[in-house]
């Protein structure tokens, strides 16, 4: 069943809604994401981990100073390591289907 409902936004959410091609799905997507942390919240705070909204900005913050120290030598530096796992992962798939094939 669904309810169809008017809402007034400010105009920069306004223009971001207007480029989906669903907006009552993405709409219902955010506040099913909204609903399930405020669910996990209220699951930890049962717990006894209080989570604050200063908390989260907190962490955000956090990592957005650890982004901004990630250069372009890291992200090769990622690459090269990334790609080496793979390669391994393959080749240890080709191994294993050897010994079982």
């Amino acid at each position: 069943m669904t309810k169809k409902i008017a809402v007034s936004l400010p105009d920069d959410v306004a223009d971001r809604l207007s480029l989906e091609p669903n907006v009552s799905a993405f709409v219902a997507r955010a506040v099913r994401r909204q609903m399930a942390g405020e669910k996990t919240r209220e699951m930890l705070a049962s717990a006894g981990f209080v989570i604050t909204d200063e908390d989260i900005a907190e962490a955000h913050a956090e990592m957005e100073q650890l982004r901004a120290r990630i250069t372009p030598e890291l992200r090769e530096q990622a690459a090269r390591l990334q790609a080496e796992v793979l390669a391994a992962r393959a080749g240890a798939r080709v191994t294993r289907a050897t010994v079982l094939g």
